[in-house]
């Protein structure tokens, strides 16, 4: 695994064409890629929707209830923080005030977070498809927001 060029495509629907491709990086954060391996192959984030967009800062989902207050039946993950910078594209695990309580909800940045560094975990970075991250309903929730459709680990 460590070898190869691991990445979790996302369907990000909203009648717009192409994935968001995200390259995860297991070197620096292992646990996380593993869970967020596991939650994509059991399909876990299918139908799951964008409930917390911030224009210049992140968008937020994982939560099966859509609301921001829910993960997996699976246990917490001990933190895994690094010295990845929280920067455009930069894909983390959203957490409480606790730093070992993510779960499977994630975040993408939209611009410089580096005051979020080496306080979130960083697990991946958008290769391809940032723009459809960029074009999805703002909010906190959005009114209609954005859905994956389907999660892909390849």
């Amino acid at each position: 695994m460590a070898d190869e060029k691991l990445t979790l495509t996302i369907d990000a629907g909203d009648g717009k064409t192409g994935d968001v491709v995200i390259k995860l990086l297991p070197d620096i954060a292992p646990g996380h890629v593993a869970r967020i391996t596991e939650l994509a192959k059991e399909g876990f984030y299918d139908g799951v929707k964008f409930h917390r967009v911030i224009p210049g800062f992140m968008a937020q989902t994982g939560c099966p209830h859509g609301t921001g207050t829910g993960g997996s039946d699976k246990p917490d993950l001990q933190a895994e923080f690094n010295n990845h910078s929280h920067t455009r594209g930069v894909c983390s695990m959203a957490r409480t005030s606790y730093p070992h309580s993510a779960n499977s909800q994630f975040f993408i940045c939209f611009d410089d977070a580096s005051f979020l560094d080496k306080q979130y975990t960083v697990w991946g970075e958008v290769e391809s498809g940032m723009e459809l991250v960029d074009a999805l309903p703002k909010g906190e929730p959005p009114r209609e927001p954005g859905t994956i459709v389907k999660a892909t680990v390849a």
